[in-house]
């Protein structure tokens, strides 16, 4: 029998705009379970603060690159929130 244990892990996010005023922090470190993806993060992110939930739309960056939900989170990874954006 083989025994898959998946582990925590410490990631580090930086909120702007509106992301980061729901966080009341600009910086934050944020624990995942091995393997979690920025789909399960942003769900996370929701479920801790339900303000997210006002938000149309929430954009990440890992590591200084724009990624889709279905990207792999990695220790130590650097994740930027990134809400919508309105001009004036």
């Amino acid at each position: 029998m083989i025994c898959v244990c998946l582990q925590d892990m410490e990631v580090t996010l930086i909120a702007f705009g509106i992301a980061r005023d729901i966080l009341q922090e600009r910086k934050l470190n944020w624990e995942l379970v091995s393997g979690s993806t920025i789909g399960d993060l942003k769900a996370a992110l929701h479920a801790t603060y339900p303000d997210f939930d006002k938000l149309r739309s929430l954009r990440c960056a890992v590591n200084e690159e724009y990624v889709s939900d279905t990207h792999t989170v990695q220790e130590g990874d650097e994740i930027v929130l990134i809400p919508p954006v309105s001009g004036g």
